[in-house]
């Protein structure tokens, strides 16, 4: 007993001190301090059974315990945090199997689909009786009340139209793959058991909100659709993108329809425990008018910027750990766009406790006063030098019965 507490003690350690190290070291070779990034996050990865209940991330800790989670399912939705901690999801309702991965009709879906479960009015608990690979023949309209769970299967949704959250509240979408999403629409759509109409082109997001509020996506794996990975716009608000793992894509997270759209002033997103990893060019995320706290994520690449915005955003960044590429006109975290200095210097955009690696640099903006932050604030921040634990789970879990996450 012991020797495993000194064990333990000493992997935690290891995992605290390799960004300290890092942080004090002279940076001249990126591939060395990506390696090291990625050896600390597999470390942590291969421990993650004997460690699940201390990783310090609150979600997981809150549900990752349990051995029994798959009869505990709807207990999730208790574990939520940030802005978008209230959204029950499913939780009090039935649950539903889906059992069906193929047969997708946007009008008449069979029971036994995903699009039959989404599309009901009662709230239910969405999960699936085996692996599956869907393919979507257009957008996947959610009613509110709804969970998607994809733990104990591999659940992908891809090489089709994605999922759309319109107007609706009280959604979750957890433990799946979105991927290669497509443009749908010049289609009939049903949205509900007693409506369906026609349906213009989509964007081919991977999560496309659009006015929906109460929203929590977590533990998802998303990557290369035609437009965004999860866009929310349009008098969207109380959402929490937390525990994904994005990789191979150009525009990630847009937040905000557009400049003119002053609806989007009350928009809150939280942005927690993510890896946005290889492949990332910008927008993660672009930010338009509201609130936003981007905390105790890993930056592990991006091409043009890591976090942007316009239209006098109020951006929270804490406790990220940012490590830039060796390309020199790709180290500033930041992008103030559309508006010159004299404008955009005014913005309240802060930098607090991130960690800055390999010439990384955020561009802050603003008064700085911690008041000026209260409605972009969601949790307290951990410290960045515990990101390799926090993240360690990032992305789809495997998840099998009978043991832990």
């Amino acid at each position: 007993m012991a020797t495993s507490s000194l064990s333990l003690i000493f992997l935690l350690s290891s995992l605290l001190l390799i960004p300290l190290l890092l942080a004090s070291s002279p940076l001249r070779n990126h591939q060395y301090v990506v390696d090291q990034v990625h050896r600390s996050i597999n470390v942590s990865r291969r421990n993650l059974g004997y460690l699940s209940c201390g990783t310090g991330n609150p979600i997981d800790d809150c549900w990752r315990c349990d051995p029994n989670w798959e009869k505990n399912r709807q207990r999730l939705a208790n574990c939520a945090i940030g802005f978008g901690k209230n959204a029950v999801g499913g939780r009090d309702g039935k649950i539903y199997v889906v059992t069906n991965s193929g047969n997708d009709d946007p009008v008449n879906p069979k029971p036994g689909t995903l699009r039959y479960g989404v599309i009901q009015d009662e709230p239910l608990w969405i999960i699936f009786a085996r692996d599956m690979v869907i393919q979507l023949k257009e957008e996947l309209i959610m009613n509110s009340l709804k969970t998607i769970d994809g733990r104990g299967a591999n659940v992908h949704i891809a090489g089709g139209p994605c999922i759309t959250i319109q107007y609706v509240t009280n959604v979750i979408i957890h433990g799946i793959h979105i991927h290669d999403c497509k443009q749908g629409g010049n289609a009939m759509v049903r949205s509900t058991p007693h409506h369906y109409g026609w349906r213009t082109i989509s964007d081919g997001d991977g999560v496309s909100i659009f006015g929906g509020s109460h929203i929590w996506i977590d533990h998802c794996s998303l990557s290369n659709c035609v437009d965004g990975l999860i866009d929310a716009i349009m008098g969207s608000t109380a959402i929490t993108i937390s525990n994904n793992y994005m990789t191979k894509h150009d525009k990630v997270m847009l937040l905000g329809h557009s400049d003119s759209h002053v609806q989007d002033k009350n928009m809150q997103v939280t942005i927690a425990f993510n890896h946005f990893g290889e492949g990332l060019v910008q927008r993660i995320p672009r930010c338009r008018h509201g609130y936003f706290h981007v905390v105790n994520n890993d930056y592990t690449h991006w091409e043009m910027y890591a976090i942007g915005g316009s239209a006098n955003p109020t951006i929270n960044s804490q406790g990220n750990r940012f490590l830039a590429s060796d390309f020199r006109f790709s180290k500033e975290v930041t992008k103030h766009e559309i508006a010159p200095e004299s404008e955009w210097k005014n913005w309240n955009w802060r930098s607090d406790g991130d960690l800055m690696l390999n010439g990384a640099f955020f561009v802050k903006s603003g008064a700085g006063a911690s008041s000026n932050y209260a409605k972009a604030s969601s949790l307290s921040a951990k410290s960045s030098s515990l990101i390799s634990s926090l993240v360690s789970g990032a992305g789809a879990l495997s998840c099998r019965e009978g043991s832990r996450c």
